[in-house]
């Protein structure tokens, strides 16, 4: 990972938002990912939700597992709070952050490896306990950084860049996620700009788990003719209904398409995919619908994008454990340590 900090040029024409800050006020350090990695517009993306919701720094704090998505972190908002967990446990870490601090705004950034293979329990209970935070999913379909492997996102048939098939079932995250309860459930393109920002900022701004997939191909490893995880490009779905609450060498391949319409996108060495965008009949306040809608499209071979369900009615963790809302850097020993007394009386209640 680099820790070589980017130039800091300040313009007088820069644009600044409603703390006078500049987009590069939110910028991390030098990416060392692959020229075209899908990671790098993600981070671009959540540069500009930031700047755009006008969060100071500080109020942030930022969490990744091991993978190349364990990189991200660094790449934005510098002036923030991170760590950097084992591989796979993210969410605890994130969890007992949020006890702690629910006031900090919690963004995880993971990956298909990180989340569905090692951390799969991990982001079951996150989901569970419907943890106040913004998950994201850097998906690509392997292991980057063991050389291209496929990883548990892996479609059946999808090949690998020598041209084995992969013969496994995929996970779905979102399908997954939904089923476990999680209150905001989204899909997303790395290069589709105009859907991500929306949605990271309606991600951010819910009250509980907002689980974003986003698929980011990996431009070294997955991003050949055969593959299922090479640049599939989406757009989001304009239906005002969905974003009301939230309202106040290698180049990426970016389209444009319409509502309730299909897109076959051409990839960089060959090949192509087909994505579908939810129509104007499509409800994400309904569970079921979203998840018959989600596998329709996979039986279709297609990838169906946009906010796929969301809940805002769910108690978030804070509410259901009850957890103090100050953050605990801020109450009084006395109060933080009562004594043994204090603590026999609390033992006892537990009998």
């Amino acid at each position: 990972m680099s820790y070589i900090k980017k130039p800091k040029i300040i313009r007088d024409n820069d644009p600044r938002n409603k703390l006078g800050m500049t987009f590069d006020d939110y910028e991390g350090v030098m990416s060392t990912l692959c020229a075209g990695c899908g990671h790098d517009s993600i981070t671009g993306a959540i540069i500009q939700t930031v700047f755009d919701l006008n969060i100071e720094p500080y109020r942030m704090i930022k969490f990744s597992g091991i993978g190349c998505s364990s990189k991200t972190p660094a790449y934005f908002a510098s002036q923030s709070h991170g760590f950097n967990s084992v591989h796979g446990r993210m969410p605890s870490v994130a969890t007992g952050a949020n006890a702690a601090n629910s006031e900090l705004l919690c963004i995880g950034i993971s990956g298909d490896g990180d989340t569905l293979s090692i951390g799969m329990g991990q982001f079951s209970h996150a989901i569970r306990r419907n943890l106040n935070m913004l998950y994201i999913i850097e998906n690509n379909g392997v292991y980057g950084l063991t050389k291209g492997q496929f990883s548990a996102s892996a479609d059946l048939g999808s090949t690998a860049k020598k041209g084995a098939p992969n013969l496994q079932t995929p996970i779905d995250p979102c399908t997954v996620a939904i089923s476990l309860g999680a209150s905001f459930v989204a899909r997303s393109f790395s290069g589709d700009k105009d859907q991500l920002v929306p949605l990271l900022k309606a991600g951010l701004m819910h009250r509980g788990f907002a689980m974003i997939d986003v698929i980011s191909p990996c431009v070294t490893f997955n991003d050949h003719e055969g593959s299922t995880k090479s640049y599939m490009s989406t757009r989001e779905t304009k239906r005002e209904a969905i974003y009301t609450d939230y309202i106040a060498p290698f180049s990426e391949i970016e389209v444009q398409y319409d509502e309730g319409t299909s897109v076959e996108v051409d990839l960089h060495e060959g090949g192509k995919v087909v994505l579908h965008k939810a129509d104007d009949n499509f409800s994400p306040l309904d569970r079921g619908q979203s998840i018959k809608a989600i596998n329709d499209a996979s039986d279709k071979g297609e990838l169906l994008t946009g906010l796929l369900y969301i809940n805002e009615s769910q108690p978030d963790f804070t509410e259901t454990e009850n957890t103090v809302i100050k953050p605990l850097n801020q109450i009084a020993f006395e109060d933080l340590c009562p004594g043994s007394e204090a603590l026999h009386k609390l033992l006892d209640g537990y009998k």
